[in-house]
């Protein structure tokens, strides 16, 4: 939910996109400008993983989802997971591409600043409920409306309905490591070895649905799509991790970074984005980190069918899941007030009624609350932040019952082929009842009461004063 701004001046520059408005300045670039992102590419990414392949070829070269059902004839020892993060290190000696790119990983810019950086850490935990709901409802799902993007997730299979929640996961796991310490992000830490994984992954992806297009070239057209996970998907995607939430993400749930903590967490995912070989340059600075976002708002966002498709896989795969067991009903509000009900619409979302509108209310009221009182004691601060991290990252990865259970190193799991596709799931009924849900509507309630009762006596105190003036110059 966006909020109006009485005071904003309409001119010639001011732009309106999906219920977002900015003005646009000599930083923007049109789609034109952008066209040319959309074929250049990590090549350095993608030799390197040619010549791993060479050195330890993958386990099989069999989708597994043909692979055969049948058990066995004879015991098997259990195959030995690929990490090729670890491939990279132990033979970056031996060719001349594998050492450039170990050495390019393992070279940290001039313009890192690692106390910023742990700044930019911070700053995900002190808003970490802010920035999970942001995370989930607006960059992954109302990023589906990325039409282009869409179609490479699409053919993955990915986001299927049984595997969304898992796939999203993992996603939710590399943010955790690059956010986890200062020396998780810095180089040889988990934060930093899962972002080089996720870069050689991004090629598998782009080796295989190229090669596929070339087999059978109606499977993916470059010319219309671009090469999949391209330098302007790149962009876009740390795009969506750090600015989406900056001025879109945290404003639409009531919260507002000061202008110091913007700048350390653009820095943040400037590194990520640096190690994971996305030009960074966008993120420089937040003028121009807010107009990338911005132009990407206006050229890329135009859902397809596809879009809606995976949009509302994402709702269905997480409908009265744990922890936090919220209703179809509850997700579909929490994304429209995220996305505005325009985006909502053209990605074929549900739309709820005002009781659940209300209950978003009510958890945007609790991280207000929450969010503002913490960091206005410094104390209090670190403790939250110090909890938080260790309590996400239980919740998400080392809980067995409703996490993954285990950290992933990212293998190549959802492998496109020529009849994968990703079709709409059905509606499962009889959810638990969510705590979550509960907890936002005494909220809300509460909330109203509060803001009842203060614009009474705001207004009975208005009225006296008026009153005792009224009186005043009757008598004089």
């Amino acid at each position: 939910m966006s909020w109006p701004n009485p005071f904003r001046r309409n001119d010639e520059n001011t732009r309106h996109v999906w219920g977002y408005t900015f003005q646009w300045t000599p930083r923007h670039m049109s789609p034109e400008e952008m066209h040319q992102m959309k074929f250049s590419y990590d090549v350095l990414g993608e030799e390197c993983l040619d010549r791993l392949d060479e050195i330890s070829p993958p386990i099989t070269g069999e989708i597994p989802r043909n692979r055969s059902r049948l058990p066995p004839k004879e015991p098997a020892e259990p195959a030995l997971k690929r990490d090729l993060y670890a491939l990279l290190r132990d033979n970056a000696s031996s060719d001349e591409n594998l050492s450039q790119l170990w050495k390019e990983v393992n070279t940290i810019p001039d313009w890192v600043d690692w106390d910023q950086i742990a700044r930019g850490q911070d700053v995900f935990y002190r808003y970490g409920g802010v920035a999970i709901t942001a995370l989930a409802y607006q960059s992954l799902l109302g990023g589906m409306g990325a039409a282009r993007v869409s179609e490479v997730l699409a053919r993955t299979g990915g986001f299927s309905t049984k595997v969304a929640k898992a796939r999203m996961y993992e996603t939710t796991q590399h943010i955790l490591q690059v956010t986890r310490s200062l020396s998780s992000i810095q180089p040889g830490g988990e934060g930093h070895a899962s972002t080089v994984r996720v870069r050689l992954l991004h090629a598998a992806v782009r080796r295989r649905i190229l090669a596929l297009a070339k087999e059978k070239p109606s499977y993916y057209s470059v010319d219309e799509y671009g090469i999949p996970i391209n330098d302007l998907d790149s962009i876009g995607t740390i795009s969506t991790f750090s600015s989406t939430l900056i001025w879109l993400g945290f404003p639409r749930q009531g919260i507002w970074l000061r202008k110091q903590e913007i700048l350390d967490y653009l820095a943040l995912w400037r590194l990520v984005a640096y190690y994971i070989g996305t030009p960074d340059d966008y993120f420089a600075t937040s003028e121009s980190a807010k107009a990338i976002m911005e132009s990407l708002l206006i050229s890329e966002i135009q859902p397809s069918e596809t879009s809606r498709v995976l949009a509302n896989n994402v709702i269905l795969s997480l409908q009265g899941q744990p922890p936090a067991y919220a209703s179809r009903d509850f997700l579909n509000a929490s994304a429209r007030w995220l996305n505005g009900d325009e985006l909502a619409d053209a990605l074929g979302l549900g739309k709820p009624s005002l009781y659940y509108k209300a209950l978003v209310a009510g958890q945007c009221l609790f991280f207000i609350c929450l969010c503002y009182t913490n960091r206005s004691v410094q104390s209090w601060d670190r403790k939250k932040i110090k909890a938080l991290r260790r309590i996400l990252y239980h919740v998400i990865v080392e809980n067995k019952v409703h996490g993954l259970g285990e950290e992933t190193n990212f293998e190549f799991k959802h492998i496109p082929n020529l009849d994968t596709t990703t079709s709409m799931g059905d509606y499962m009924s009889g959810a638990k009842e969510s705590g979550v849900e509960s907890r936002n509507l005494k909220v809300f309630v509460i909330g109203s009461v509060i803001i009842g009762v203060v614009s009474y006596i705001g207004l009975r105190t208005t009225w006296g004063i008026f009153g005792g003036l009224r009186l005043w110059m009757t008598r004089t």
